[in-house]
């Protein structure tokens, strides 16, 4: 085989090291950075598109705890006819759900904000504060965005926001 045809086939160990290394860079570096009047100017959204997937994940658990009720039903009693039926609708039922909660963490996901907790409605826009990249903090419930972390620190290190702190976004970076 031709020395050409063989570079086309194969990667050599130090390129996919670079491929790495340059994914991981995007992975660290968000596609937008968002002031707190853009942050908080997305709130609305996020709060109906959080309800929607909240309320889904919900439905979908009392679904699974009730497959596993009729699973240890069978279990128990051995020999007894499934209700396949009723198990399909059901199924269907939580497929939805599971396509809905997609659906709206998918919307979330491009306005460029990060799900960090489902459960509570936890969110981060990624922003600068004091030339350091950070995240603006937000939980459902919460009716503006006071708060941000460090990336590498989480909800345990939120800190308040000061007036002037992520008030613009700054040019020198991706928005």
């Amino acid at each position: 085989m031709p020395d050409d045809e063989r570079d086309d086939d194969f990667e050599s160990d130090d390129d996919e090291q670079d491929s790495e290394r340059d994914g991981e860079q995007e992975a660290e570096r968000p596609e937008r950075l968002f002031n707190r009047q853009e942050a908080e100017g997305l709130l609305p959204l996020l709060q109906q598109l959080l309800a929607t997937a909240i309320e889904k994940k919900k439905a979908s658990e009392v679904i699974e705890q009730e497959f596993s009720r009729i699973q240890n039903r069978i279990l128990l009693y051995g020999g007894i006819i499934p209700p396949y039926a009723y198990l399909a609708e059901k199924k269907l039922e939580r497929d939805k759900c599971v396509a809905a909660i997609r659906e709206a963490l998918g919307k979330i996901e491009q306005t460029g904000c990060v799900v960090k907790d489902l459960d509570v409605g936890l969110v981060d826009f990624p922003s600068v504060v004091n030339d350091e990249q950070v995240y603006l903090c937000w939980k459902l419930g919460e009716e503006r965005i006071h708060y941000w972390h460090r990336m590498d620190e989480g909800f345990a290190g939120r800190k308040p926001l000061g007036p002037a702190d992520a008030s613009t976004p700054d040019a020198s970076k991706p928005n």
